[in-house]
């Protein structure tokens, strides 16, 4: 299989969080339940009615061209996409086909080929012998982004689809959740022996990133086998069978010619240079630190890859870690504590003391905890008892520390009468340590540990077990 030329370019749609639809005025929420609530004769095709641009989903495109070093475009228009199905009200989409908003970029060392805009469909559900279609998703702002076929690997393609998530989220125009179905990933994947392409097959709506890597793997076993035994791959859509964990047959691959695209007379032509608010300098003081930018930030105060990954994908953890930065607090031991315990805290609980304005403890007291930490004050297991006490009651790490205790003890001279305690009533562990067992001496250490409920430093502990023991 390793002699197989892989190629896979990925079709990515995200939902754009804008207050309205893409052509009309009705309410763009993810999150209703209730169906066709959010509708109006705009979107649902009536006859007369006419759409109108929404400036802010423009603005949100043009903000990822930005982001992405693609070129923003100087005229752009709008056309009607033309097929029939019931989650299409008007029989047509708008959409973008000659002229989009952006091209070109790259992300991930992945090369952008365009970004369009266009409205989403309706949702379908279907049910054992009849379907619904809940109206409030049709016309909803759908961004469309389209690499070039230049990926080798669906571990390649996932990372990609992650890393575009996690920048549409930094740049705040979309939650892009897959669960949610605010963001949808279609790969076209092609195997070939030699350098041309293959025949491509598109895999469409993977849902999550897991489900794409999987498709996109049996894809390439499935086109693979199919050459291996001399036979050809067909050009086709194809869906993702989760609990066969393969993809099946849709329908034949459509081009371009069978959706007669044409522009959309009923909306303007723009010309982006014009526009104040689309101005690339303007568009550009919008843009944030993005999330390359700041893993590199992250990494340089050498903190674990790992840890960089949990914070850039928590918020509440980024924020805190960034007043660790700038106040000197140890960056390394602050990220244990991040990616570690307070993410297991919050897991456990399922949030809950966790609200809009952050924790119940403040960024200074969290990084007091680290100072204490990193000077030795409190030991590793001290440190874990009071974050937690921080985490569900708040207050001053000190005082907690004070109050249980839990200041770690050096004093040579009480160690020395706990230790002594330790090895007259653990005779058979001193003589496995006298036999050159180290893992004894850690257990000795650790009894320790447990008798000053982890206040006692443990690397003076050990050197006192070891002159009494000689």
């Amino acid at each position: 299989m390793s002699e197989y030329k892989v190629t896979i370019g990925l079709e990515i749609h995200a939902e754009l969080k804008t207050a309205t639809k893409m052509f009309c005025n009705s309410k763009n929420d993810s999150d209703e339940t209730r169906p066709n609530i959010n509708i109006c004769p705009v979107c649902m095709g009536h006859p007369g009615t006419l759409p109108v641009i929404n400036k802010e989903a423009v603005k949100s495109v043009l903000k990822v061209g930005l982001a992405l070093n693609s070129q923003l475009a100087d005229y752009t228009e709008f056309d009607r996409k033309n097929y029939f199905y019931p989650d299409i009200p008007k029989g047509y989409q708008i959409s973008q086909y000659k002229f989009p908003l952006v091209t070109g970029g790259e992300l991930n060392g992945v090369k952008i080929t365009r970004i369009h805009l266009e409205e989403d469909t309706a949702l379908s559900k279907h049910k054992d012998n009849y379907s619904l279609v809940d109206f409030n998703r049709a016309g909803v702002p759908l961004m469309e982004l389209v690499t070039e076929p230049v990926i080798t690997s669906a571990k390649d393609a996932a990372a990609f689809a992650k890393e575009l998530q996690l920048l549409l989220r930094y740049l705040g125009v979309s939650d892009a959740n897959m669960e949610k179905g605010e963001m949808r990933v279609e790969a076209n994947i092609s195997v070939s022996k030699d350098k041309t392409l293959g025949t491509k097959t598109e895999v469409k709506n993977l849902n999550s990133f897991k489900v794409a890597e999987k498709a996109m793997l049996y894809e390439i076993e499935r086109q693979t086998e199919i050459l291996e035994e001399g036979g050809q791959v067909v050009q086709e859509t194809r869906g993702w069978d989760e609990n066969k964990g393969e993809t099946f047959s849709q329908r034949t691959k459509e081009g371009s010619a069978d959706y007669r695209y044409f522009p959309d007379p009923d909306l303007p032509k723009l010309m982006i240079s014009e526009i104040p608010e689309f101005n690339s300098i303007s568009l550009a003081q919008e843009i944030p630190e993005l999330p390359g930018e700041r893993r590199r930030r992250y990494l340089e105060t050498g903190i674990k890859a790992e840890s960089a990954e949990v914070l850039l994908q928590n918020q509440k953890l980024s924020e805190v870690f960034e007043s660790i930065i700038s106040s000197g607090a140890p960056a390394e031991i602050g990220a244990n504590y991040l990616t570690s315990d307070l993410i297991g805290l919050m897991t456990a609980d399922n949030n809950k003391n966790v609200t809009d304005k952050g924790f119940k403890f403040t960024h200074g007291e969290f990084n007091s905890l680290m100072r204490m930490l990193g000077r030795g004050e409190i030991g590793s297991r001290a440190g874990k008892d009071i974050l937690k006490t921080m985490y569900e009651e708040g207050g001053s790490p000190r005082s907690i520390a004070e109050k249980g205790g839990l200041y770690q003890k050096s004093n040579t001279a009480e160690l020395g009468v706990l230790a002594e305690k330790i090895i007259a009533e653990n005779p058979s562990v001193v003589e496995d340590y006298k036999k050159g067992q180290d893992g004894a001496l850690q257990f000795l250490i650790g009894l320790g540990m447990k008798e000053t409920k982890g206040s006692a430093n443990p690397q003076t502990l050990g050197e006192i077990f070891k002159q009494l023991l000689v």
